[in-house]
């Protein structure tokens, strides 16, 4: 870090704690140089995710979308309200890890589906019927027997 009284490249921390908002990392540090001390803070940038919705429009990352849709599908299932935000956590972190700009709302989906397959049958074909948007009994059934198998 640079000391903004005399440009010196080289600072130390002599001082680090959580900013008022939490948000933050508030530093105090030295020059070592000429001695002045300054206060900065770090805060982590993060570049907002652009999901490609199957219309092709975009749209802002939104985690209460995949949330509302993990909820409606274990709607009177025996899963805890813990165990889908983990599902939800789970599913971010892979969205997140791509470390893409843009991603298509097929991939949140499929990853939400993996991650239901495992939790909760019920659930799961709940999901893949709204997703997938089943026409008929047929498609019901094709998905059913993937499940059972």
């Amino acid at each position: 870090m640079k000391c903004p009284f005399c440009g010196h490249e080289n600072t130390r921390v002599i001082d680090s704690r959580p900013a008022d908002d939490n948000n933050s990392i508030r530093r105090r540090r030295v020059c070592d140089e000429c001695s002045k001390r300054f206060t900065t803070y770090e805060k982590v940038e993060t570049i907002p995710l652009i999901v490609i919705k199957k219309d092709d429009n975009r749209e802002t990352y939104d985690r209460s979308k995949i949330e509302a849709g993990v909820l409606r599908a274990c709607h009177k299932r025996p899963i805890s309200v813990s165990r889908i935000k983990q599902l939800v956590d789970e599913v971010e972190t892979e969205i997140f890890s791509t470390e893409e700009k843009e991603i298509p709302s097929r991939v949140i989906g499929e990853l939400v589906m993996n991650k239901l397959k495992d939790l909760e049958a019920v659930a799961y074909v709940r999901f893949a019927s709204v997703y997938r948007e089943f026409k008929d009994i047929n498609t019901f059934m094709d998905e059913l027997k993937k499940v059972l198998e």
